[in-house]
């Protein structure tokens, strides 16, 4: 068993993001040794949950006092004996804040043990129960509603059925089995529901499972601070060009106060049944969803009057939001990257005919913010860098608070 390592990556993968932390100019500035800490300090973040749960309030349709109210209700009926409070972000007047509480270091392992995968270790961290579908492996004879201790198989190693799993996992905290073993996996079809709630997480984080549902948003907080970066007004038309799934679009539905055209694209249609789903559960208006590929937003040639589906003419949109599809590898928690370096590297070329797409949709004066959830620079600095000496009437602007950056299109 291990205790919460730094996230596991392939070898390829950690001499890649080692190598940017010790180029040159950043070994000049701050020492090799400096450098070196630095690393390994992002490489043991990313394994573990952010310090807060942040959500974000539907301002549209209710205050942030009043919902925050409601939520401090809501998450003392969790937290039982705990005195966990609700903070609003200093700076980000619709963003709540809840402290999560851990790593808890006196829980005690049980002898009936299950096995999950990764991407359901990673949703125990946040808060989440574990659901049938997740669990990979339940000790021999385990009865719905023993005590189980829950651990994440990070190297993805464990057999599906496994009755004992002596390889690389985690302890994550225990819960109550919902089902038995036999239930789990002599089903005759897939498992659906709650497979182990858990009561003792390693990391203290609250569910929004059905909470309030048309007031919060579960997102992340450099998610939000997109939004506020492209700064929305009321009566503008929006172009979300990867939206799903419609977290960052229908926050900007709401700082415009619904006021206005917020386009959304994605490629996957079950992805667009997403966006709606959110913007209908917010009660959100303004929002117009296509399955579309935003490579092929640009339409040069001129079209029929009234068309207001993609492809688009250029010039079409005061704002634009390019939220690019990228090797993910900023997202926590994360105990195991399984990608390797071909494949985290592979996003670059996309990303560079989206934006080009971005800067010829964009009208004169309009603001552009490009946004990845990675840490690389090749996805990053180095796209800034490309698209601004490839499009001379950008203008990169920097964000007094922040590190996010917007580009700013000339006549």
């Amino acid at each position: 068993m291990t205790l919460f390592p730094k996230i596991l990556l392939k070898p390829e993968v950690e001499e890649y993001l080692r190598s940017i932390f010790h180029n040159a100019e950043l070994v000049a500035a701050i020492g090799s040794q400096e450098a070196e800490k630095k690393y390994e300090s992002l490489l043991n973040n990313l394994s573990h949950p952010p310090a807060f749960t942040t959500v974000r309030v539907n301002t549209y349709l209710a205050s942030v006092e009043h919902i925050r109210g409601l939520l401090c209700e809501e998450i003392h009926k969790q937290y039982a004996s705990l005195s966990v409070p609700v903070l609003q972000h200093p700076q980000l007047p619709d963003i709540l804040l809840i402290p999560v509480i851990g790593p808890r270091k006196d829980l005690q392992k049980l002898a009936n043990e299950a096995i999950v995968g990764a991407q359901c270790g990673s949703a125990v961290l946040r808060g989440a129960h574990v659901y049938a579908p997740g669990i990979v492996s339940a000790s021999k004879f385990m009865r719905a509603g023993d005590l189980v201790s829950v651990y994440s198989d990070i190297e993805g190693k464990c057999k599906r059925g496994a009755k004992e799993f002596l390889g690389t996992k985690v302890f994550i905290g225990n819960g109550i089995s919902e089902l038995s073993r036999s239930e789990i996996f002599n089903s005759n079809g897939p498992l659906k529901g709650l497979g182990i709630k858990m009561i003792e997480p390693i990391y203290l984080s609250p569910s929004f499972d059905n909470l309030l549902p048309s007031y919060l948003f579960l997102q992340n907080l450099p998610s939000a601070v997109v939004s506020y970066v492209l700064n929305p007004q009321p009566g503008e038309r929006i172009l979300d060009m990867c939206a799903a799934p419609g977290g960052k679009t229908t926050h900007l539905a709401t700082l415009m106060h619904d006021e206005g055209e917020v386009i959304a694209l994605d490629k996957i249609a079950d992805k667009v049944k997403k966006i709606k789903q959110n913007a209908s559960s917010l009660k959100l208006n303004c929002i117009k969803t296509f399955c579309y590929d935003g490579t092929k937003a640009l339409e040069i040639s001129k079209r029929a009057d009234g068309q207001e589906g993609p492809p688009f003419v250029p010039e079409s949109f005061d704002r634009i939001l390019l939220d690019a599809p990228c090797s993910g590898m900023g997202q926590r928690p994360n105990m195991a990257f399984s990608w390797s370096l071909k494949e985290v590297t592979s996003y670059q070329p996309l990303q560079r005919r989206l934006f080009s797409v971005a800067v010829q949709l964009l009208k004169p004066k309009g603001i552009l913010v490009y946004s990845t959830c990675t840490v690389t620079l090749s996805e990053n600095e180095e796209q800034v860098a490309w698209a601004l000496e490839t499009f001379p009437c950008l203008q990169l602007q920097s964000q007094e608070g922040n590190n996010f950056k917007e580009e700013e299109k000339e006549d």
